[in-house]
């Protein structure tokens, strides 16, 4: 199977997610760059490029999560893997505090750190959408019931 995400499978992705990147919860339509598609399981891993391996996620999720599959936990010191939109559920790893994404488990911890869910600018840039009455937007409140 190709890499190349179809342009079926890209659209799959954007409405299944409710045009939400599936890590952070910010809409597309908030975003500069808008959202694109990543392999929760990446290529280099061996990652197919089907459904169930791919996730809408924006531009910042995206580049931090790279094609790292975990990190080291500093609760367990243990490897983690990372919160997979496809077989997890955002609210038992993740919670709202303000405008940070609190992590609840290990798995929340280490996809907390590493895609930089609460950086100083991304927290401030929630916390103006928030204070717009986009976020969560209704779309994410969708995508978190299923």
């Amino acid at each position: 199977m190709s890499n190349d995400v179809s342009d079926a499978l890209r659209r799959l992705g954007q409405e299944r997610a409710w045009h939400v990147c599936e890590y952070c919860l910010v809409h597309e339509r908030d975003l500069f760059h808008g959202c694109e598609v990543d392999h929760v399981r990446s290529v280099k891993h061996r990652g197919l490029t089907t459904e169930d391996n791919l996730a809408f996620a924006c531009l910042l999720c995206n580049r931090h999560k790279g094609t790292d599959l975990g990190s080291v936990s500093e609760r367990s010191g243990g490897l983690v893997r990372f919160y997979n939109p496809r077989s997890d559920r955002w609210s038992e790893h993740f919670h709202w505090n303000d405008a940070r994404i609190e992590p609840v488990t290990e798995i929340g911890e280490v996809t907390t750190l590493v895609p930089q869910f609460n950086h100083a600018e991304r927290v401030a840039f929630r916390r103006f959408l928030s204070r717009a009455g986009r976020y969560p937007s209704i779309e994410a409140m969708a995508l978190l019931r299923g």
